[in-house]
């Protein structure tokens, strides 16, 4: 009996030596496709209706058992037919996986005299707009009690001595109110009652063993911009890992006909995943999966091909951009051309978990101009270790609240116990204990 495997039922286990060459700036270790079973991989070449796939099909079973059917929107001649090298994919794979950086923190006994530095530089220094945002805060008799950015949202909390001068501030700042608000401002006002005003912070939001075999390519040309995974369904067992990486000119790929989700990024964790990232991804990757139930495509990485910080892996060369079909790049045949990464390519890595259930339809894309970069990026801070020559007392403390917020978002982001979680943390200045007299809604969402 043949097996009729397609490009989104073929498992592929990708094992990739790190080496220190590889390295730039913090990077430590990454989330490539390893990580997951019965994870397929296609890379999709996009420019106008011009469309090459390649497919790393593998399957469980004996290589005579082999078959393959591809869904395509046009007739494929013989020319339009390939066989790739696995190896770039490997290469693709390792250069867009998330990532794992760490810091160290500096010796706290080094001070700076930083009122000296003021004073020197006030001159050249343009006053911020936080410090005009006050000012005319105070001017209309509001004032900003606290500012935080919490996930995507910038947050104040306002007071006010009239409600007409607070409707006024939040106005001339961009936040609507709606037409005969003053009485009901005036009225919370008068409780001697704050206001917690939120916006979305724009740049915050935008911030997985088997047999081998080569990869399948085919290019054609059709106005539709899609992949056809609803056949991958028929004979799959259980939920498939799927991963999509899209070479463009224009900028970042996305699903028009389901949700295309930022993972989230930029998180500081504790010093001990660093031996457990893997772990910590699949974990994490689940409860993001569950979030969106069960029905979202996750953005794991956009970036210009030229470049990366930190690199996870060197950018593909354009010889080898050339072999999965970026047929733009690197036409003269000079060495220079075969071995530099390529000027016009943008990178987007797409992941979704999926079955017939949750995702009916084949997969819909849109190119964007979009070529704001973004990366799965986590973090780990170390404190310092060495040897104090001053009190450290204050920095310990700062540190321990910075370890109880990483174990809160492990936490969250997991799904890990928050009490495991603490007890592998080595706590600046021992464990840390809550106040008898915590405020109830401390540990609310924690």
């Amino acid at each position: 009996m043949k097996f009729l495997v397609t490009a989104a039922t073929a498992a592929l286990t990708i094992l990739v030596a790190t080496t220190a060459q590889a390295f730039c700036g913090f990077y430590v270790a990454r989330a490539d496709t390893s990580l997951f079973n019965r994870a397929s991989q296609v890379v999709l070449v996009r420019d106008e209706n011009r469309t090459v796939i390649t497919m790393a099909n593998d399957f469980e079973g004996d290589v005579e058992d082999f078959a393959v059917v591809i869904p395509v929107p046009t007739l494929i001649e013989r020319e339009q037919i390939n066989v790739g090298d696995r190896a770039v994919i490997q290469h693709l794979d390792a250069y867009t996986s998330p990532r794992l950086v760490e810091y160290h923190d500096p010796d706290p006994c080094i001070k700076y005299d930083r009122m000296e530095m003021k004073r020197a530089n006030q001159a050249s220094i343009p006053e911020t707009a936080d410090a005009d945002r006050e000012r005319a805060a105070r001017a209309a008799g509001v004032t900003i009690e606290a500012s935080y950015t919490v996930g995507e949202y910038d947050i104040l909390i306002l007071s006010a001595t009239q409600s007409d001068g607070l409707v006024r501030w939040l106005t001339d700042n961009g936040y609507r109110i709606p037409r005969g608000a003053e009485p009901v401002v005036d009225s919370y006002l008068k409780q001697d009652m704050r206001f917690f005003v939120a916006k979305v912070n724009i740049e915050a939001q935008s911030e997985l063993g088997y047999q081998y075999l080569r990869p399948l390519q085919v290019a054609y040309e059709s106005r539709r911009f899609m992949l056809p995974i609803r056949l991958g369904t028929l004979n799959a067992r259980g939920k498939q890992e799927l991963y999509v990486y899209a070479l463009t000119r224009s900028g970042r790929v996305e699903t028009t006909n389901y949700r295309t989700v930022k993972l989230p990024s930029n998180v500081e964790i504790p010093e001990f995943v660093e031996d457990e990232f893997g772990d910590f991804y699949r974990a994490m990757f689940q409860e993001q999966t569950i979030a969106e139930n069960e029905r979202a495509v996750f953005l794991e990485y956009a970036w210009d091909m030229a470049w990366c910080d930190p690199c996870a892996a060197d950018p593909l060369s354009s010889n080898e951009l050339r072999q999965l079909g970026v047929y733009w790049v690197g036409d003269s045949g000079r060495q220079q051309d075969r071995i530099a990464p390529a000027q016009d390519v943008f990178v987007t890595r797409l992941h979704l978990r999926y079955d017939r259930e949750h995702f009916p339809e084949d997969l819909v894309f849109q190119e964007t101009g979009d070529r704001q970069n973004y990366q799965g990026r986590y973090v780990i801070r170390h404190p310092w270790t060495g040897k104090a020559t001053c009190d450290i007392s204050q920095y310990q403390a700062n540190v321990r609240e910075r370890q109880e917020r990483e174990a809160q978002q492990l936490a969250n982001l997991t799904g890990w116990d928050i009490d495991d979680i603490r007890a592998r943390i080595p706590f600046a200045g021992g464990m840390p204990s809550a106040p008898a007299d915590e405020p109830w809604w401390k540990r609310l969402w924690n």
